[in-house]
């Protein structure tokens, strides 16, 4: 209840502030808000070299990308940074388009001008666990709050999609019609087919960590759960894939930044944690196996026909909270395991469907071809919206 009325009263004070700058004219300008920002960061170069509209980018306290860059403004969108906030929130009320990439509660205190679109770029190119409308946790939200969640959703225009499977997901997620569509691919996707930006990155990491020209790479990446962010631990037994893997592998941790991991001390040589540095996309270049979990990282692993294994050691709880689109079995394109045993076994046992792995890549990854943020810029500043979409065969 309490944080309902908090959420209440900062929604009413977003919305008169913002019905304020709304009075102000409108400017060629695209605001973009960021949580994750690696699909912001693609769109916001190409949208550079197409446009002389102005950037701005308004960062939330998750987003640790750096966007900044000559000609473009990048402010922290935090009440806690008072002027900042009210700068964005101006920003808002006075750009022509809106580009969003996660769930924003401020959207439903804005009621923007009617020539203005809001585009939904999500931070997943593909979705293993449910949310939205979908979100098994919502039964338990009152009846206001999820009319506010409703609120959002509508606000979104478009939403950009790299398959039709996962436009189907949106529209049961937000209530949207194929009319909110934009099959353009997924921006941040285009890296895996630009040979030299790969190779730069590639080259870039053998040299910041030498020992992998001599060793194969495991990278483990699990998602992050909200209630195991004061644990010092992981689940999966560092001790044991040392022993099993210390002399052929090393092993990447990808962790919450709050979870205080200590095991790159403790293993010398075989431990690196990259949990605070590096894009995404750059680690998975030199990742000969993905262990992961309930992530959306396998979306885009799978465009490099690698191995995955996907240890879920807690899959009945989170079946039972977060619920999935598919069965979790019939879903994931690898072995499942739920202890470090089983994934030893599978890695030493080389079990692995890669023909399995290049479906599940076809699939999620159908409009994602290497020309997604061109797509997309067409799609949205071309007057005619005419972009080029060629479907995988």
């Amino acid at each position: 209840m309490a944080r309902e009325l908090a959420v209440n009263l900062y929604l009413s004070f977003f919305r008169v502030i913002f019905t304020i700058f709304k009075r102000f004219p409108q400017k060629k300008k695209t605001t973009f808000v960021a949580s994750f920002g690696e699909n912001i960061l693609c769109t916001v170069k190409e949208l550079e070299k197409q446009t002389d509209d102005q950037v701005v980018i308004l960062k939330t306290s998750h987003c640790t990308k750096d966007f900044n860059a000559s000609g473009r403004i990048v402010l922290d969108f935090e009440i806690s940074h008072v002027i900042n906030w009210l700068w964005s929130i101006y920003h808002l009320a006075t750009a022509h388009n809106i580009i969003v990439d996660n769930y924003y509660g401020f959207l439903a205190a804005t009621d923007f001008k009617p020539n203005v679109q809001c585009i939904q770029l999500w931070h997943a190119a593909g979705a293993i666990k449910k949310f939205g409308l979908e979100d098994p946790s919502i039964k338990n939200r009152s009846t206001s709050a999820n009319q506010r969640f409703q609120k959002v959703y509508d606000r979104f225009d478009s939403v950009i999609v790299g398959s039709d499977k996962m436009a189907s997901i949106f529209k049961q997620s937000f209530n949207l019609t194929d009319d909110n569509i934009l099959r353009t691919g997924i921006p941040r996707t285009d890296f895996f087919f630009d040979e030299q930006a790969k190779q730069e990155a590639k080259n870039a990491l053998m040299t910041e960590y030498p020992i992998i020209h001599d060793k194969k790479v495991m990278l483990y990446a699990p998602t992050y759960r909200d209630d195991a962010l004061d644990s010092r631990d992981v689940e999966l037994d560092i001790d044991k894939m040392y022993h099993a893997f210390k002399h052929e592998y090393v092993l990447l941790l990808r962790l919450h930044p709050a979870i205080n991991s200590e095991f790159q001390n403790k293993y010398p040589g075989f431990v690196i944690n990259v949990s605070g540095n590096h894009s995404i996309n750059h680690l998975l270049l030199i990742t000969d196996i993905l262990i992961t979990d309930y992530s959306s990282i396998p979306f885009e692993f799978s465009l490099l026909h690698k191995p995955m294994v996907f240890f879920a050691y807690d899959l009945e709880k989170y079946t039972d909270d977060r619920g999935f689109w598919e069965t979790y079995e019939d879903l994931v394109p690898g072995p499942i395991v739920d202890n470090t045993s089983d994934l030893v076994d599978v890695i030493r046992n080389d079990d692995f469907d890669l023909e399995r792995t290049k479906a599940f890549a076809d699939e999620w990854n159908q409009y994602s071809q290497g020309i997604s943020c061109d797509r997309l810029i067409k799609a949205i500043y071309d007057e005619d919206k005419q972009y080029d979409v060629v479907k995988q065969t």
